[in-house]
């Protein structure tokens, strides 16, 4: 059962998660972070550190994020690992509570 980030990150891209990690298996892209499913121990570590509530577990993913679980196996494999803490965008907050971000993911 391997953690989830799913659209709550999208412009938001906290990575208050990433430091806890023991495993390395987040990887950043431009916007958003995601969750190397084949790496994740799914240790819970990451999960009550994430701001804005992004990462779950894959069984608690809602219908109307299912997509999210294949996004983070397929976006793993091409985005780099990041496991330090660096600065969120400016306007994070603003973004935070937003949903319907899926069309705006770059990948």
């Amino acid at each position: 059962m391997p953690f989830v980030v799913t659209e709550s990150c999208i412009k938001c891209k906290y990575t208050d998660c990433v430091e806890v990690c023991p495993v390395d298996c987040f990887h950043e892209g431009p916007n958003m972070l995601v969750i190397d499913p084949d790496e994740c121990i799914d240790c819970t570590l990451c999960e009550p550190e994430c701001p804005v509530e992004a990462i779950m577990s894959d069984e608690d993913v809602p219908d109307d994020m299912q997509a999210f679980i294949e996004l983070n196996a397929e976006l793993s494999k091409d985005w780099p690992v990041i496991n330090e803490t660096k600065p969120a965008p400016d306007d994070a907050d603003d973004w935070k509570d937003k949903t319907g971000k899926l069309e705006l993911l770059e990948r």
